[in-house]
This record gives C-alpha cells, structure tokens and sequence, in this order.
C-alpha cells in the first residue's frame, strides 16, 4: 500500500484538474443537444445508479477512503508489528495528498451539487456560476394568505429560493421566488404568528414568514441564513437573478398568484415516494420533501467520507429467511446487489427516511443484527463479524443521526453495551 500511495503522489496535478472536466462537460452538454441526449440516456441504465458527475469525482473521493482506512490499520496495529512503519508512512503520504487537494474536492462538491440541483429545478437559470456555493436545501412551510404551505427551500451563498413540486415528467420543482441574501435580516416569530418554530425573514424586496417541522430544523435553517448573510455582506457583492424571465417582467407572488396552487399538484406534492419518477424520484430533493427535513453541504461532505460495500443477510419483518446480499452504502443510500460481480443493483433504499434502532424487542437469536425502520417499513441487516457490525453501524448512523435529531435511537448488540 506504501508503494501504491507513493506511485498516487505523481497523480496529484491530474487529480487537481477533475474540476476542469465536470465544467468542461457541462458547458459541452449544452453546446451539443446529442451529447446532452447520450449522458441522459446513460444515467437512466441500471448500471449509472448515481449521477455521472458523482462517479467523476470518486477518484478524489477514494483517497478519503485510503486515509480512513490507514488511519485505522496504524489504531490497530502495535508498535511492534511489521507493518506498522509502513502504515505510518502510507498514512503521512496520503494525509500531505488529502491536505494538497482538499480545497479541490471542495470546489468540486459544490459544483457537481450545483449541477445536479439544477436537473431539480424548473424555472431557474444557470446555477454553477463562478463564487456561488450551495449551502442547505429542506422543507419548511410558508406562511400566506391561504395558511402555511409546504415549500421546498435552497440557500445559496447570495440568494434563498423557494419552490414547490411540479407536474413535470421528472417531478422537477417550480421556483415560486428569490430573496436575495445582501441586507436580510431574520428573527424568531412564533409569538408573533402563532405558528410553532417560525421564523420571519426581512429582505430588501419583501417579507416571508416560514416555520421548520421542528426546533433543531428551525435552528439549522437560521443559523446558516444568518452566516451566509454576513458572507455576502463582507463580500459587498450584490445576489444576481436566478429566475429565468426578467425582473421587469416578473409580477410578486402575490400579484401574479403563484401562490394558488392546483389541486393537481397539491395531489403530487402528497403522492408517495414509491409512486415517483424512477429517474428522479429518489434524489435527495425529493426526499427532503416527502420526510419534511433539510440536508446541508456539510452532511454531503460527511457523506462522502461514510461510504461502504460488503456482504449483509437482510430480512423483512414478515420474512423468515434471511437473503445474503452485496450491499454498497453511498450517498445516504443502501445498494443491493445478488454479488459483488453484478453491473447494477437490484434494489436502493434511501437510509436518510429510517431511525436505526434496537431489535431487542423482536425475538431475533442472532447476533450483530440492526434495524431500520420508518413508519410501516421495517428491515433488519445482519453482518457476519462485530468489526463489520461497527463499520456498518458509522456509515449508516452519518446518514440517519444526521436528519434525525428531533429523535432518541437505540443501538444494542446482544451481549454488548446499547
């Protein structure tokens, strides 16, 4: 592995550069309408199960990987073993490369979640422009003449902009506004409206009251609209116009009743996620939407550090047997594949829905069994070792804990500490 790592180093200019490329395709991609068709066509096989632009980045995503990893051979191994120097000095190696590119995989990130939000949204015009950085997406209910209705929001480093689901073939979300972020101000105003963990945000154009599903949403919302406020600000550089039509031509919300929604739609914004799309119906959007939660830069960050593969024995809660599986976790997703040899998977569930909790309840003789559950949907996994048991529990524990705090969950292993 020190051999390797030390071959790697030389890849480091290359690796700078993947930046060059997801832009390069891009801007490609709508210079040529058939290439456009031939990526589209590609990311709807099986076998594209995440986006192009995400496999583009795994190079930079593995040397995360290989740091994690070293960093738990040189926890292992004592002082005394034989591969512990060279463990030391794989780890020195790839911490100096993880240090040289950190600043690129950043860029990175944020560009190809620009990229991917835009697919999202319908009604916007291009969001990977230089200097503008993603940071939180999630519902929160607006409040207007009509009452309190669900919105999907996005927080963008110079602007925030509120959508709702639309009727397009790939359940794109419809920009309803803009509110730009230069010279906002935000308080708490629950007293004031009567509406449990609201919050009402000042800019210069107009005013919205909106309320979280809870107070650790409502705290997340504030406390990054409040940092990115003063991030523009320091800046003193003005939001640009995201909408697609121009600002002359544009009627406010209330004067062109955007607000009033059909009842078609209202129907598809209920609809459940089993019912969707199968190309875009399990994006991260649309799970923030259905479960009422929100997901920030940061989770994606810690996301991609908290990926898996390896065998697991899953069971339903009406099952008796137990189907052993190749399970690959990325993306706050499971993966399930017959082996490790198939192209594509045959199932995904979205682990950002579930709480990861207990089975000591459920009559279970086995050992190193979790479970996962929301609501009716219920999964047991088995591992085959307590190490993998851990392993599994981190990685998924980043994606559910992360959306999940307003709740307690339980782990317990039988003969083992909760």
């Amino acid at each position: 592995m020190l051999k390797n790592i030390q071959g790697l180093k030389q890849l480091t200019s290359h690796l700078q550069r993947h930046g060059e490329v997801l832009v390069e395709l891009e801007r490609s991609c709508r210079a040529s309408q058939r290439l456009q068709e031939v990526c589209r066509e590609f990311e709807q096989q099986k076998v594209c199960y995440l986006s192009l632009n995400m496999f583009l980045l795994r190079p930079l995503h593995r040397l995360l990987h290989y740091k994690l990893i070293l960093e738990r051979l040189c926890k292992h191994y004592p002082p005394t073993h034989q591969d512990f120097r060279d463990s030391r000095a794989a780890l020195a190696d790839i911490s100096e490369m993880v240090l040289q590119l950190q600043g690129t995989m950043m860029k990175m990130e944020n560009i190809q979640k620009l990229l991917e939000l835009k697919k999202d949204l319908t009604g916007i015009q291009d969001l990977a422009i230089p200097g503008r950085e993603f940071i939180r997406l999630g519902c929160l209910s607006k409040l207007s003449g009509k009452g309190l209705q669900q919105r999907m929001f996005f927080l963008f480093s110079d602007s925030l902009v509120y959508t709702s689901r639309g009727m397009t073939a790939d359940n794109q979300f419809k920009v309803h506004g803009q509110l730009p972020l230069y010279g906002m101000t935000i308080r708490e105003s629950e007293d004031e409206w009567g509406v449990p963990h609201s919050f009402t945000l000042f800019g210069q154009l107009q005013s919205v009251v909106v309320a979280a599903s809870c107070v650790s949403e409502m705290v997340k919302w504030m406390e990054d609209i409040r940092m990115a406020v003063v991030l523009v600000e320091q800046s003193n550089r003005p939001s640009t116009d995201l909408l697609s039509t121009s600002r002359s031509d544009r009627k406010s919300p209330e004067e062109s009743g955007v607000e009033a929604e059909s009842e078609e739609e209202l129907s598809a914004s209920r609809s459940s996620l089993e019912r969707q799309s199968a190309q875009r119906g399990n994006t991260t959007v649309h799970v923030c939407w259905h479960r009422n939660t929100s997901v920030s830069m940061v989770d994606f960050s810690v996301a991609v550090e908290n990926q898996l593969s390896g065998n697991l024995l899953r069971k339903f809660k009406n099952s008796n047997g137990w189907q052993k599986l190749w399970v690959v976790f990325t993306n706050f997703s499971l993966f399930f594949y017959k082996s490790h040899q198939d192209d594509y998977p045959l199932a995904s569930l979205i682990a950002r829905l579930f709480i990861m909790g207990s089975r000591e309840t459920e009559n279970i003789q086995k050992d190193y069994v979790f479970k996962l559950h929301f609501k009716s949907h219920v999964y047991y996994f088995r591992s085959e070792s307590q190490y993998t048991f851990q392993r599994w529990m981190e990685v998924i524990r980043s994606a559910t804990c992360l959306s999940l705090t307003c709740l307690s969950v339980c782990l317990q292993v039988d003969g083992g500490d909760p």
